[in-house]
């Protein structure tokens, strides 16, 4: 068969072996669904193009997707363009989302990064390159709504290039006419085309200003590549025309070393250069042999595959979306993880969108979706062989930054939750549930507001559970600023034996940190030996709840005396004695309320290191001082210390001062003591709630 090159010429046979993959990714709202929907429009995948704002697109297929009109997870969708195979992994923008994308680019050959010229996205576009370059995935820029831009083509560079950390390489350039863009010129094929609504763009001649402009463009871009070609770079110094094959070669070449990052340009919406975009990546962008090489894949005849996602749908169970990077995949086949046997596989499936349809085995590049393997997960490296293949990938959440409290509305449905809570940490590793034990709640931690809202969701709306939520308790504490020696007496008479513990102890504040220590100083067996654990038992009960309503901390007890009856003394007797000691003696301690403090890190576009300064200080945060993000050109690390109760949604406000990208990790310093106003409100909320 024969199939146009990079020249326009033609040649035979296939390019590739195996079918690609690609990751689409960028900023919130830059236009990755609407590529992907044109993209298969374009190759005749689905029949009509439809749009974000109608709802009936492939991408985004899920309720919460279609509510919020934004991408919450990634959709999977395959289609065939020039008879090679193609699967497009269209990843959410959000940095709430952005684990999906991290967990899937280690299975794919390359990335488009959808952008657009809009100044406040640089920060979101760095966050996703700066992804790319770490795991060395080769990527070109699709430069969307080109005609909505008022900036010129290199101006737009020059504003997004910072957010790279190698050269943005201009491909294309814009037609102008009458300040619109009608067409585009490829600088490597020499070629001007004119823009044609929904269908291929028409080629013409080039004069004038335009002729000017291309030679211009395209002498920057060859002096971009001559800078990894010393051959290259003669032909250019002594005015020789390079061979078009061998710019070809260079671009992928370099394309694949991640030496430049493409910029094609284009308006999804109207696929406009989405057939450019298609046959770049066609000739350039590496393949499968490529990317196993890149991970290292020592199959030695065995079946490898990576577990870019997991899906837990309403009626076929569980699915492990992966990529076949050696052998073939088949229905029955048993499969290994790094850690366990992963499963026999029930089931493959070919994916487009949130439909499924069952398919005969896999070949080598190929995603599917492979049923019931309940043992494997999103990031796990699946094997047939007797020994498993090592781990090509280990990408880990960041750490959550947002929580909520929640609870089954109805008692019935609390095994339920659970379960929900298992398939939903499984579909997202980006979820953490916590239970805090000394609250008795499950505490649900996410990336954001959203992130946090969409879970919710799906536990009502996909597993069923109506859920009640608020926010979590803090942890505060109670300590004692002075020493007081407090008897505690227990005497109940009600036929037969009765009920007597009798125990004198002290209770002595302890430096802050030290915790609880229980001592005995008994003399004369006046409390028989074999009740002093009640005894402390009961005192450990009484420090359950101070007067204030919290537990108490960095408190020293001492058994000093007492006394029993031979008849009607008991252990249980002996503990609700100790408990007395410690209920009465307590609220003449002066009782403190203390806050957990915590040491806090923030990342930020150093543009908003003010704000974030501002914000610390507006939460009673004491800031410990700033640096530069080592490895992150304009961006700021603010380090602090914060009460616990004022991180609690302090995301929001970061996430607002940075255009969406601000984050940070905190961990517990130490406790503090809290007076005054606030601590009377705390206390005052505490016991209105109980």
């Amino acid at each position: 068969m024969a199939v146009a090159n990079g020249n326009g010429n033609t040649s035979k046979g296939n390019r590739s072996r195996g079918s690609r993959c690609i990751a689409l990714v960028g900023p919130f709202q830059s236009g990755k669904t609407t590529l992907l929907e044109a993209i298969l429009a374009r190759t005749g995948a689905i029949q009509r193009q439809g749009s974000v704002d109608a709802g009936n697109t492939v991408g985004d297929g899920s309720r919460e997707a279609r509510d919020h009109r934004m991408s919450v997870e990634l959709s999977v969708a395959t289609t065939t363009f020039m008879d090679e195979s193609y699967t497009f992994i269209d990843c959410p923008g959000s940095v709430e989302f952005i684990h999906d994308m991290r967990a899937a680019l280690p299975a794919v050959d390359a990335a488009v990064v959808v952008c657009e010229a809009d100044e406040k996205k640089i920060p979101q576009l760095q966050l996703i390159l700066r992804d790319l370059e770490e795991q060395k995935i080769p990527r070109f820029l699709f430069l969307n709504k080109i005609d909505k831009s008022d900036k010129r083509l290199r101006d737009t560079l020059k504003l997004l290039q910072p957010a790279s950390r190698v050269p943005l390489l201009l491909r294309q350039i814009p037609i102008w006419k009458n300040d619109i863009v009608t067409g585009f010129v490829d600088l490597a094929l020499e070629r001007a085309h004119v823009y044609k609504e929904h269908t291929a763009s028409e080629v013409i001649e080039l004069s004038g200003e335009d002729l000017e402009r291309e030679r211009a463009a395209r002498f920057t871009m060859l002096e971009t590549l001559a800078d990894h070609d010393d051959e290259l770079m003669e032909q250019l110094l002594e005015d020789i025309p390079p061979p078009r094959d061998r710019v070809f070669d260079d671009l992928a070449r370099e394309l694949r070393d991640g030496l430049v990052c493409p910029v094609l340009i284009g308006v999804a919406a109207r696929t406009n250069g989405v057939l450019r975009l298609m046959k770049a990546l066609r000739h350039e962008a590496p393949d499968i042999e490529a990317t196993a090489a890149r991970l290292g894949i020592e199959a030695k005849g065995e079946s490898v595959a990576y577990v870019l996602k997991t899906i837990n749908t309403a009626h076929g169970g569980k699915i492990s979306v992966a990529r076949v990077l050696a052998g073939q995949i088949g229905d029955g086949m048993t499969l290994n993880s790094e850690e366990a046997e992963a499963g026999r596989v029930s089931g493959v499936f070919k994916l487009m969108g949130q439909a499924t349809e069952k398919r005969g085995a896999a070949g080598v590049g190929e995603a599917i979706g492979l049923g019931k393997l309940d043992h494997a997960r999103t990031g796990d490296t699946l094997s047939s062989g007797k020994t498993p293949h090592r781990r090509i990938a280990d990408v880990r959440p960041y750490p959550p930054v947002l929580a909520v409290a929640i609870a089954a509305r109805e008692r019935k449905d609390d095994v339920k939750l659970g379960q929900a809570l298992a398939k939903m940490v499984e579909e997202d590793p980006s979820i953490t549930v916590v239970h805090n034990a000394d609250a008795h709640e499950v505490i649900l931690w996410g990336q954001g507001e959203m992130h946090l809202r969409v879970a919710v969701e799906r536990l009502t709306e996909r597993f069923g559970v109506a859920i009640e939520k608020r926010k979590p308790s803090v942890g505060y504490r109670e300590t004692i600023r002075k020493p007081v020696t407090q008897r505690g007496r227990h005497k109940k008479q009600s036929g037969g034996h009765g009920q007597f513990g009798d125990v004198v102890v002290e209770i002595r504040p302890q430096p802050r940190g030290t915790g609880f220590v229980f001592a005995e100083t008994i003399t004369g067996g006046v409390v028989p030996r074999n009740y002093i654990p009640s005894v402390e038992e009961g005192v450990t009960d009484g420090l359950r709840q101070g007067p204030l309503g919290f537990p108490v901390v960095d408190v020293a007890v001492t058994l000093t005396d007492g006394s029993y009856h031979t008849v009607d003394s008991s252990d249980q007797a002996f503990r609700t004695a100790g408990r007395i000691a410690m209920t009465e003696g307590l609220p003449q301690c002066q009782p403190v309320l203390l806050e957990p403090i915590h040491e806090v890190e923030i990342v930020c576009p150093s543009e908003a290191t003010a704000r974030i300064n501002a914000i610390l200080s507006g939460r009673r945060g004491q800031i410990l001082g700033f640096d530069t993000r080592e490895g992150w050109p304009g961006w700021d690390t603010v380090r602090a210390q914060m009460a616990e109760a004022e991180i609690g949604d302090l995301i929001i406000e970061v996430r607002s001062a940075t255009a969406g990208v601000g984050t940070f990790t905190f961990k517990f310093d130490h406790m503090a003591e809290l007076t005054g106003r606030t601590a009377d409100q705390i206390v005052a909320a505490r016991r209105a709630a109980e």
